[in-house]
């Protein structure tokens, strides 16, 4: 009994034979033989092997230790448990993100559009002629030019977006 309490509490513990005997001050092969049951401690290498173990002598000397296999696996699958609700928080973080940054695109390029439109935007209309005006109407023209070609694009994108990263039913 007592051996096989000292290998179950050293596996417990995580512990090789090897590292055990270092914190006793004795050699791996005096504590395979305790395992083995061919010998037995003393009164004294009892006690410190109690307090290496972390575990009361009586339970060394009478009570029935179980194996630490299904205790490893338990806390594995608890730690995986909380590694994958950590990911999935994360993940849904990010999609939350990603969302709301296609909502405000859609809603800018929306509202830009409006504007356009509503101030008569002059986009072939601006007299270049006037010196005042000319280099204002050259960049106004340049960003018209380039949002009524991109804009569409980039609206739908940002709509087709917004549809994918939408909170999944299920």
């Amino acid at each position: 009994m007592l051996s096989e309490n000292v290998k179950n509490l050293r596996k417990a513990k995580g512990l090789s034979q090897e590292e055990l005997a270092v914190k006793l001050n004795v050699v791996r092969q005096t504590v395979s033989k305790w395992e083995k049951g061919l010998s037995v401690p003393d009164a004294d290498m009892l006690i410190a092997l109690s307090e290496a173990l972390d575990a009361p002598v009586s339970t060394l000397l009478g009570e029935t230790v179980a194996a630490p296999e299904a205790d490893g696996l338990k806390a594995i699958s608890e730690k995986l448990e909380v590694i994958n609700t950590q990911l999935a928080r994360r993940k849904e973080t990010g999609r939350r993100w990603a969302r709301g940054l296609l909502i405000a695109l859609a809603c800018l390029l929306f509202g830009t559009g409006l504007l356009l439109f509503f101030m008569g935007s002059p986009y072939l209309g601006w007299d270049f002629g006037d010196p005042e005006t000319a280099v204002a109407g050259t960049a106004f023209h340049a960003f018209e030019w380039i949002f009524v070609r991109t804009a569409p694009v980039l609206f739908l994108a940002a709509v087709a977006g917004i549809i994918l990263t939408g909170k999944k039913r299920g």
